[in-house]
């Protein structure tokens, strides 16, 4: 093992009180391809430099810079100055961002940032602090009180005006697409299937979905696999069954294609809701 690896460190946490991930990640080179989450990533680059593509744009993103990433919003990112990624992040479920948008605002809303990246932002150092009591199990309400002030500050200077509907409007074929891939990931799908119930050839499929979600059709079965696969993790089912259930032959190629997409192996993500 080389002096590299031995001080690669992904540690993941869900923190009880406030119902949120934080995760750590330090002196990591892994490249991720282009996919989404279901939540909300508030994160920042603590050292290193990387290129990160989101719905299409490139951002060159340093130390110090803030990342704000709506659900559903397809990114990819690499490493390009050829050094280690240190790199901090908290996820925020849609029905907890609710929560804590009603606690700001007196209504329940879901906020859509506009802003992908925060260059140099003040706000990091706030987001610093709240994550390293989340991962300090530390219980004082300091930590909510940092979490309501960063959230209204991010709301107040990146979002757009609160709405209830923040899901893209798709045109119907390619949303009869998504939906038929969200509820047969299971199963094998082919081009011809999907070309079919879309009524369009299938290069003009793939590049009308492209187009209109900024993620290719099998990038976003993907992703659907491990959406839904997080999910079984989080109520502890063994991995085979997971693997089973979201549409992979073995075990071993789900576990080696789960850490590309997420960053941890599942029985380190299993770990953080399982284990207290």
């Amino acid at each position: 093992m080389s002096g590299a690896m031995k001080q690669e460190i992904r540690t993941a946490l869900l923190d009880e009180d406030l119902q949120i991930e934080a995760y750590h990640f330090k002196g990591i080179m892994q490249r991720f391809p282009n996919h989404f989450h279901e939540y909300y990533v508030i994160g920042f680059i603590e050292k290193g430099q990387r290129r990160l593509t989101c719905k299409n744009k490139d951002f060159i993103i340093d130390t110090g810079d803030l990342i704000l990433l709506n659900p559903h919003e397809n990114h990819a990112c690499e490493q390009i100055d050829g050094q280690t990624l240190d790199y901090r992040c908290i996820n925020i479920q849609p029905q907890i961002m609710k929560k804590i948008v009603a606690e700001i605002q007196g209504t329940e809303a879901l906020p859509h940032f506009n802003t992908k990246v925060i260059f140099h932002s003040e706000l990091v150092s706030s987001l610093k602090e709240l994550h390293l009591m989340i991962l300090e199990e530390n219980k004082d309400f300091k930590k909510e009180e940092i979490l309501f002030f960063l959230i209204k500050q991010l709301i107040e200077e990146y979002s757009e005006p609160l709405s209830h509907e923040t899901k893209i409007e798709l045109r119907t074929e390619i949303q009869s697409v998504c939906e038929y891939l969200e509820n047969n990931y299971t199963k094998t799908i082919t081009l011809d299937e999907l070309s079919h119930i879309a009524g369009l050839s299938k290069y003009h499929l793939l590049r009308s979905f492209t187009k209109q979600t900024g993620i290719s059709p099998y990038s976003y079965l993907e992703t659907i696999r491990i959406n839904q696969a997080k999910k079984l993790l989080k109520r502890g089912v063994p991995l085979i069954d997971v693997a089973m259930q979201t549409g992979f032959n073995d075990q071993s190629h789900f576990s080696n294609f789960f850490k590309k997409f997420i960053g941890l192996t599942p029985k380190q993500y299993m770990k953080i809701f399982i284990e207290q």
